[in-house]
């Protein structure tokens, strides 16, 4: 009973922040136009907020132990809600740059110990790959809630309108709300007391030697390229939506959430249908079939940026085809991330796990940033309607990594 109520806290807490740290994609709309700056400039939120998370996970994951899963996710709550509180008391583009950036700092903490704890709180390899896919499903049913949370506070007859960062109010009572069960529920870290004996350069030198093992380079490679894929897409799809296919500002950020719907049903369904199929071909052929359906969605876009697809669309009904299908990109592409994780971590002993996570959270990172602002400057290049075929280069490239990764799973290099 204890470890199903440390569960359903962990899944609380992943879960606001899913909603605070995918925003970036409707913000990324929304100061475009309240702030008037261009795409380029509004792709550097990805990276205020993915630097942090880098910069963050790199120094602390090597020690977090010493500070302890549970303190660090109260640090990362108390942070979290304080920027909360003051984005909107201070309605500027510069503050919305230090609010992710926050985000950035607070989600690095949350995700290295949520990772780190699961290995706490399950026995077996079987286990933990559901509990991640669970965990993952939630993240992205966070996301999804989100577009709708953001979409309740924009005024779609003033697009100029600060009226969205009110937004930040409820989020910080949420964030609030986690960090008060958090400080209730009981961790059992014991079996890291032998980690805490160790030096700061100790435990930095073995961040460095477990990122050079074979495994965990490829593994790396793996990570990167997949968030490289799904920030891109995610972060620009409201854009998209609101500028290639002409959609209302609110529906665009509202029907953006058909690919965290998406992604969280891939998820939950990887869950069960991964009992029974060996996890790289059921990747594989996810990966080609996503590739598939890009190529067979995009050209359903108006011919130029600026040409509507449809005329007088008010409601989601109203709403032209690929609005529908091209999000259904999440469904396919969803089991990469949990999976390949969930390998790589079950391989490792417990001790091991947080500064696996840190390793995972940092490429993670730097894959989102460069996804995202790949992406918004190919938006400034050639137009929302070409930008999104850049990430058929990345599912060929992932391919291939994917199939090292197997293959080192195989032999055994995690020794």
């Amino acid at each position: 009973m204890q470890n199903l109520t440390l569960k359903l806290v962990l899944i609380l807490s992943y879960f606001v922040f899913a909603i605070l740290l995918n925003s970036v994609g409707t913000v990324v709309l929304q100061v475009q136009n309240s702030f008037g700056v261009s795409p380029s400039d509004a792709s550097v939120l990805e990276g205020f907020k993915d630097i942090s998370i880098a910069i963050t996970s790199f120094l602390i994951a090597s020690f977090i132990v010493k500070i302890g899963y549970k303190r660090a996710m109260l640090a990362a709550l108390a942070f979290v809600t304080a920027g909360c509180l003051m984005a909107p008391e201070l309605p500027t583009f510069w503050m919305t740059k230090i609010l992710f950036a926050i985000i950035g700092i607070s989600f690095a903490l949350i995700k290295i110990s949520v990772f780190a704890t699961l290995g706490l709180i399950t026995s077996d390899q079987k286990g933990h790959a559901s509990l991640m896919n669970f965990l993952e499903a939630f993240f992205m049913i966070g996301v999804l809630s989100g577009y709708f949370i953001f979409s309740a506070f924009v005024d779609d007859t003033n697009s100029s309108s600060l009226e969205w960062m009110n937004v930040y109010y409820w989020l910080a009572a949420m964030t609030a709300i986690a960090f008060i069960f958090i400080y209730f529920v009981k961790i059992d870290e014991t079996p890291l007391k032998k980690s805490t004996e160790t030096s700061l350069a100790e435990d930095i030198s073995g961040l460095i030697k477990l990122g050079v093992k074979p495994l965990a380079l490829v593994f790396i490679v793996s990570v990167f390229l997949y968030v490289l894929i799904e920030q891109s897409i995610m972060t620009w799809l409201p854009t998209f939506n609101a500028q290639v296919l002409n959609l209302p500002t609110s529906l665009s950020i509202q029907m953006a959430s058909i690919l965290a719907g998406a992604t969280a049903l891939g998820r939950m369904t990887a869950g069960f249908v991964l009992r029974y199929i060996d996890w790289y071909k059921f990747l594989a052929l996810s990966i080609i079939a996503a590739s598939g359906l890009i190529l067979l969605t995009l050209p359903l876009t108006a011919p130029q940026d600026g040409q509507p697809v449809a005329q007088a669309i008010t409601s989601w009904a109203d709403a032209p085809l690929i609005a529908w299908l091209f999000p259904m990109i999440g469904l396919l592409i969803a089991p990469i991330y949990p999976v390949i994780n969930s390998v790589v971590l079950s391989a490792l002993p417990a001790p091991q796990h947080a500064p696996m996570s840190g390793l995972i959270v940092v490429f993670s990172a730097l894959g989102g940033t460069t996804g995202s602002l790949i992406t918004g400057n190919l938006f400034d290049l050639v137009g929302g309607q070409a930008a999104f075929y850049f990430s058929l280069v990345p599912f060929s490239l992932i391919l291939i990594t994917l199939f090292i990764f197997k293959r080192s799973i195989v032999k055994g290099s995690t020794q």
